[in-house]
Order: structure tokens, then sequence, then C-alpha cells
């Protein structure tokens, strides 16, 4: 009978990107990986948001560096991902695009969350796939990790939105998520024979702060939906996600983890 590694949910000697890491739930799951014991690459748009990251999780014993790129630049990604070695855990979180007024704006965003959330993720993963690849020959597996959402399984309801003033979730987020979760699917069955393991995490509603002071009548309607009664802490993503990127989730590809406080459960 084999034995499980000693330190299942550790981190260390694993180097991880993370595309959207200066975000609300990006900073979460840089914390979490770096207090794990990984090296985290933090990637964004904004350097020096990226670089305050950094030394942020320096100064609690981390590991982190930047890669200030927009994941829309294909050619810059390509050009990044070529330049390493090895890579144990890619990690797409980011996506952009969300916006829209007018009909015109609205098509833009629609076409932008695409590319950001689906188009650059697909391509992140097959230009890091040689450094995958290197990491999964050294240590016996890789993983991939793609951020989905609970909007990609059921569609928001949108009476909390429009009775409360917020604005609701936009068509094209949800179509992308659940776009992300069957490539996926696709890329697990795919990678499998490479061991490289390609799963997502589906958040529920995980409020900025400023969300929450701002507008209680929305974080009230909401809860109130949810099995548990709340919404989620920004922390509460690090768990899930160290495990999707441990050995402790070593038997896991092609899954959907979801972290909604049972929201998708009724």
């Amino acid at each position: 009978m084999s034995q499980p590694p000693a330190n299942l949910f550790r981190l260390d000697g694993k180097t991880i990107f993370l595309s959207g890491a200066a975000g609300h739930l990006g900073r979460a799951m840089a914390f979490a990986f770096a207090q794990a014991g990984g090296h985290v690459i933090l990637n964004g748009r904004t350097e020096s948001k990226l670089q305050e990251l950094a030394e942020e999780l320096t100064a609690v014993g981390g590991g982190a560096s930047v890669a200030a790129f927009d994941i829309m630049d294909l050619a810059a990604g390509e050009a990044f991902f070529r330049g390493l070695t090895r890579l144990d855990v890619l990690v797409n979180n980011a996506i952009t695009g969300l916006g829209g007024k007018d009909p015109a704006e609205q098509l833009a965003a629609f076409r932008t969350t695409l590319e950001s959330a689906l188009v650059a993720s697909h391509q992140n993963i097959n230009a890091a796939l040689p450094a995958l690849e290197a990491a999964a020959a050294a240590t016996g597996e890789a993983s991939v990790i793609n951020l989905t959402s609970q909007w990609g399984h059921v569609s928001p309801n949108f009476s909390m939105y429009s009775e409360t003033g917020m604005g609701e979730s936009p068509p094209a987020y949800g179509a992308a998520k659940a776009g992300l979760m069957q490539l996926t699917r696709y890329l697990a069955v795919k990678l499998a024979p490479k061991k490289i393991r390609v799963n997502s995490l589906s958040p529920g509603i995980f409020p900025w702060d400023s969300i929450v002071a701002e507008r209680p009548d929305f974080i009230a309607a909401a809860s109130a939906k949810s099995p548990m009664g709340r919404l989620g802490l920004a922390h509460e993503i690090g768990g899930p996600a160290v495990f999707l990127a441990s050995p402790a989730s070593s038997y896991m590809t092609g899954a959907d983890l979801r972290i909604d406080g049972g929201w998708t459960a009724w």
C-alpha cells in the first residue's frame, strides 16, 4: 500500500504563477500559496501594486516575484512562459472588460471578458506547457487551476440586484466562466497522460470590504439566498486553492470545486 506524502498541503519548492494577483481574491490566494511554502509569481498589469504585494509576502516569510504584463498581450505571455524552465502550478484568475453602458460598449466588453477569462487562459496553458511538463517530470505532477464562478453554474437572481440598486452581474461573466469550466474538463483529459492536473475553483459572492460598507442592502439580500446565511470572506478561497495546487489533490483532475456557501446546492 502506497504511503501519502508527508506534507500533503505544503508547496515547498514549488513555483506558482498567479494572474490577477493584485485583485481581491488574487491577494488572498497569493498569501495562502506563500504561507504554504510556495514561490508565487505575481502577474497583473500594474507593476507598482504587484511589487507592493511581493513586499508584503516577503515580510511574512513568503517567496514572491513580479511578472507585470497584460495576459491579453499573448506575445508577452508567450515570451514570459518561454523563459521559465519549470512551473509547478498555473492559476488563471484574471478577468477584465465587465462594464459597458451603450450597446457598442456592451459588445466590446463582452468580447474583452471572453478574451481575458477564456482565450487568455487557454493561451497561458499552451505557452506554459513546456514548463509544466518539466515540473511533472521532476516531481510527478503539475497543476493548473482555473478560477470560474457560481455564475458559470446558475444564473444570477436579478432581484437581489434590482431591489438594492446594485449593478447586476453582466451576461459575459457567467458565459466566460462556464466556457472556462468546459475548457478545464477538456484539458484535464488531454493533459492527464503528461501528469498535469487541470481543475477549477468556482467562488460564490466574495464582496470587497467597500461593498460590504457601502451596500448593506445588497449584502443582506444576497446573504439571504445563501444556505449559510452569509457571503464569502476573501481568505476562504485560500485553502481550496492550496488544496488544488498541492499533493493533497493528487487524484483530482477535471473537477470543479464550488466555494459558494451552498448557493448552487438549492
